[in-house]
């Protein structure tokens, strides 16, 4: 083992994730939970529950964040970094303020946390603060100890982050039959917002047409495909697209979906696509049903061949990233100048988000189902 790493003032790590039902009788209170307050009709969440009954009413989150807790323990002990690692959630058990009640009786005082989201957004980042926020509130009102907690920064263009996502991709096209992998593009593929909440999402400089939320995923598409043509010799085409729209159909929201976007590909004779989802940390439900059995099934229905490239998971290179942001973001609170490591054109991101950044908007942006 090398020599202990200086997480000071941390004394503990929370993995902070959004929660999913562990069976079918979990599906509907755990559809509630993530939609209370944002009136979305049964209907839809009657819809949504059906994705979940496919496969038994589990969403494969939980256990995936399960094996990202063990990765990132047998990291920090490989490493030198002396940090317990707690788990909590946002819509599901065990929830965020009773994990945030445990740490805070365990004596944690400064709490590092880590989201599985890795981009700007109201859902993706805002809402974690204010829940955070909430749940800091909840146990100062119960008397108790209020640690102080610190979100550790976006991490899309982290090299932890993205090279799990090119080995994927490389994994998919040498997946491909022969005769159509040269000619195979790419679809990057990442949750659909609203226009309105990807607007206005990131610091009040990056709003705009699609505002940091788009510009990130841009930033990380362009990185994995680079290193794709520079690995495989071909410079393929490829696009944004977006899956996993819900709320009023009045409301526009990010486009083309994945579904309409293979349909227009095979209509201009492309011969085949990987979907890579960059926008998700891990292959849970909106991966498993969205990607690998809606956009699959409508793919086979066109005669187009398609591969799902994989998440970055419990990777160990995820988990050495995840290490490296907590010692840069501890060195960072020392009053230290550590490197902040980041690919791509945008550079690192901030430590602690503006006032302004990413408001919330009517409708708020999470979807239904969502995890």
């Amino acid at each position: 083992m090398s020599d202990v790493r200086d997480a000071t003032p941390y004394d503990a790590l929370l993995l902070l994730s959004f929660g999913g039902p562990e069976g079918p009788d979990d599906v509907v209170p755990f559809l509630r939970n993530v939609t209370h307050g944002r009136g979305i009709p049964e209907e839809r969440l009657k819809e949504v529950g059906q994705h979940y009954y496919l496969f038994d009413g589990i969403s494969p989150i939980n256990a995936q964040n399960r094996d990202l807790l063990d990765a990132l323990r047998a990291d920090f002990a490989e490493h030198g970094v002396e940090l317990p690692v707690y788990w909590g959630n946002r819509n599901w058990s065990p929830y965020l303020p009773d994990t945030l009640r445990e740490m805070a009786r365990e004596g944690h005082r400064r709490i590092a946390v880590l989201a599985t989201s890795a981009y700007a957004s109201y859902s993706g980042c805002r809402q974690y603060r204010e829940n955070l926020a909430d749940a800091l509130a909840a146990l100062e009102d119960e008397g108790l100890p209020v640690p102080r907690v610190d979100k550790l920064r976006h991490y899309f263009n982290h090299p932890g982050f993205l090279e799990p996502m090119i080995d994927g991709v490389l994994a998919s096209l040498a997946d491909l039959p022969e005769e159509v992998r040269d000619g195979a593009e790419i679809a990057f593929t990442t949750h659909s917002i609203p226009d309105a909440a990807a607007d206005t999402s990131g610091p009040r400089e990056d709003h705009g047409d699609g505002g940091a939320y788009v510009a990130q995923h841009l930033d990380t598409a362009r990185v994995i495909a680079d290193a794709v043509r520079e690995r495989t010799g071909v410079d393929r085409p490829w696009s944004l697209v977006y899956q996993s729209r819900s709320g009023a159909p009045h409301i526009p929201w990010l486009e083309p979906d994945i579904c309409d976007h293979l349909e227009e590909r095979h209509a201009a004779g492309v011969p085949a696509v990987v979907m890579a989802p960059i926008g998700f940390v891990s292959d849970h439900m909106e991966v498993r049903y969205d990607l690998d059995t809606e956009a699959t099934a409508k793919a086979a229905e066109l005669g187009l061949p398609v591969r799902r490239s994989a998440t970055v998971g419990a990777d160990p290179r995820f988990a050495a990233a995840v290490r490296d942001l907590l010692l840069e973001r501890a060195a960072t609170e020392r009053g230290e100048h550590p490197a902040r490591c980041a690919l791509g054109a945008l550079g690192p991101s901030h430590d602690v988000c503006p006032v302004g950044c990413c408001p919330a908007r009517s409708p708020r942006p999470a979807a239904a189902g969502m995890d």
